[in-house]
């Protein structure tokens, strides 16, 4: 018997017919997928709950060489339970027949399509994932689990992306109970939504309709980064000179499911560049008009920037803790405001200081915090025209950059997934 183990997708499409189940001697899925169906005679049945002692049935039943039928749900290699399968028993024993996912029939009942939409699960998964992409990309499709659920990511993004839609999509392919309904994230967190969504879509309707893409996914990373200052609305120079803002990048490492904090904003520069790398990003800034600005240059760049009114450090109190934390300006303040950065963000923080004298304070906060500090002072010389056709070198003024850096803490196994996530 060269597959031994079929797979089956089944839920938002037509449920599969006797002839697949024919000859099986073990039939395992979930208990909606096995109520659907007409067992063989003789055939074993195994409800899904922990994978586990599912798979050690299974290898029982693969190794008296009794034919086994998995059903999961739409399709089985989308975030689903062929990677468990091949992990254990192999690729080449399995045939796998695909079912329509939960996603494309999410995205097929709005009429839209989805090859330029990222998708994300939080089924068995920290969700602060799904909630840091949902605010970066403007077309999103989460598989949900328990405790990541509509009314989970409703809360979070009621806080920071009020204005985004959530198509709760519920038992695709029932006849009889299927429902897509479109809700406001705070819509959204006040409801109990049972165990009968399949997924949720999050979208920013103002940026649904891309260019005809050639590679799917989201849009890739962005050809360069460091932007030039003229990029920028910004006031009396009052920006992060793009020398600065390079090294800043490299050790904020801003990526897709991250959260950056830009503290002391100003012109948003490093907030607007860390969200075209793919980044969720709260700046905090205290002037009004530095608030206008930011938000300017976040739409001329055409990404999603959250902005707060407020003055650091009492104003990061209502953020959810960031990955990165990119601190500018300075002020009496600067080594409160980097301690509290420090104690909250998951991996580094990165300060940018003008003045000597701040620099041991700031310097203390990041190692008093735990996180391992190092440093450089930033000098550089423009080439700048001369009359006669020379050119001169016009010199910078001189940047402190300090960053912390929070040692890895080992990730817990995920929780394998039983076909796509409900």
């Amino acid at each position: 018997m060269s597959r031994p183990i079929t797979v089956v997708g089944t839920g938002t499409g037509s449920p599969p017919d006797d002839g697949v189940l024919a000859g099986a001697g073990l039939v395992v899925g979930g208990r909606r997928h096995l109520d659907a169906v007409r067992l063989p005679e003789g055939a074993g049945r195994i409800v899904l709950g922990p994978l586990a002692p599912a798979l050690d049935a299974m290898e029982e039943y693969v190794a008296a060489r009794r034919r086994v039928v998995v059903l999961a749900s739409g399709d089985p290699g989308f975030f689903g339970i062929v990677r468990a399968l091949a992990e254990r028993f192999g690729p080449h024993r399995l045939e796998v027949r695909p079912g329509v996912s939960s996603v494309a029939a999410a995205f097929a009942r709005l009429g839209l399509t989805w090859d330029d939409a990222v998708v994300v699960s939080a089924h068995g998964r920290d969700p602060r994932t799904a909630v840091h992409l949902c605010r970066a990309y403007p077309k999103v499709a989460v598989l949900t689990g328990p405790g990541a659920g509509p009314a989970e990511l409703g809360t979070a993004l009621a806080r920071t992306a009020p204005g985004r839609v959530l198509v709760v999509a519920s038992a695709l392919g029932d006849p009889v109970g299927e429902r897509v309904e479109r809700v406001t994230p705070a819509e959204a967190a006040a409801r109990d939504w049972g165990t009968a969504v399949s997924v949720v879509l999050c979208l920013d309707e103002g940026r649904l309709l891309g260019p005809v893409r050639t590679v799917a996914g989201p849009a890739g990373r962005p050809a360069g980064w460091a932007l030039d200052e003229g990029g920028f609305a910004h006031r009396d120079s009052m920006i992060t000179k793009f020398e600065v803002r390079a090294l800043a990048l490299a050790r904020l490492g801003p990526r897709p499911g991250d959260l950056v904090w830009d503290v002391g904003s100003g012109s948003g520069s490093v907030a607007v560049e860390c969200a075209r790398l793919g980044a969720a990003v709260s700046a905090v800034e205290r002037a009004a008009d530095g608030v206008a600005r930011i938000r300017a240059n976040a739409a001329a760049h055409e990404v999603d920037v959250h902005v707060v009114h407020g003055t650091a450090p009492d104003a990061l109190a209502g953020l959810d803790d960031p990955d990165s934390v990119f601190v500018g300006g300075g002020g009496r303040e600067l080594a409160e405001i980097v301690g509290v950065c420090a104690r909250r963000a998951r991996r580094s923080v990165v300060v940018a200081m003008a003045a000597l004298d701040r620099v041991p304070a700031a310097r203390a906060a990041l190692t008093d915090a735990g996180l391992v500090c190092d440093g450089v002072l930033l000098q550089s010389s423009r080439l700048a025209p001369l009359p006669g056709d020379v050119t001169r070198l016009a010199a910078a003024n001189p940047v402190f950059l300090l960053w912390g850096t929070r040692a890895p803490v080992p990730e817990e196994p995920e929780e394998p997934e039983e076909g796509v996530p409900q």
